[in-house]
């Protein structure tokens, strides 16, 4: 069964630094596109980040662009997020996820196949 699991979460004080991990188990998704996620209390879950199959490829939200970093291992079937210098604003649940889709990069949530269960990130001022 294809599963995502998201880890690495936690509390930092603004100017802080995070890395996510999402390990992928029973798919290979080499051929997937990977995102991030995010969801804040009483928003819409959006766009963090994307990175395609070959990890060439890369598009950031311009609310974390040059702040966050975003790269995975295939051979480890991994993907991470670099969270730099964090803000209160940063704080939400982050969500890894994989794309079938052949378009990339791809921001679009419902493009998605496969999602992980979320790692809490709270960034204090």
């Amino acid at each position: 069964q294809a599963q995502l699991v998201d880890s690495g979460g936690g509390l930092v004080q603004a100017g802080g630094s995070l890395r996510l991990s999402c390990a992928a188990s029973g798919h290979t998704f080499i051929n997937y596109g990977m995102g991030w996620f995010r969801q804040a209390p009483g928003k819409e879950r959006e766009f963090v980040a994307y990175i395609d199959w070959s990890g060439r490829i890369t598009d950031y939200a311009a609310s974390v662009e040059g702040r966050f970093t975003i790269v995975r291992d295939n051979a480890k079937n991994t993907v991470h997020l670099q969270l730099n210098s964090l803000k209160p604003e940063d704080t939400a649940v982050y969500f890894c996820a994989a794309t079938s889709t052949s378009a990339y990069p791809e921001r679009g949530a419902l493009k998605y196949d496969f999602w992980g269960q979320g790692t809490q990130v709270a960034v204090s001022s």
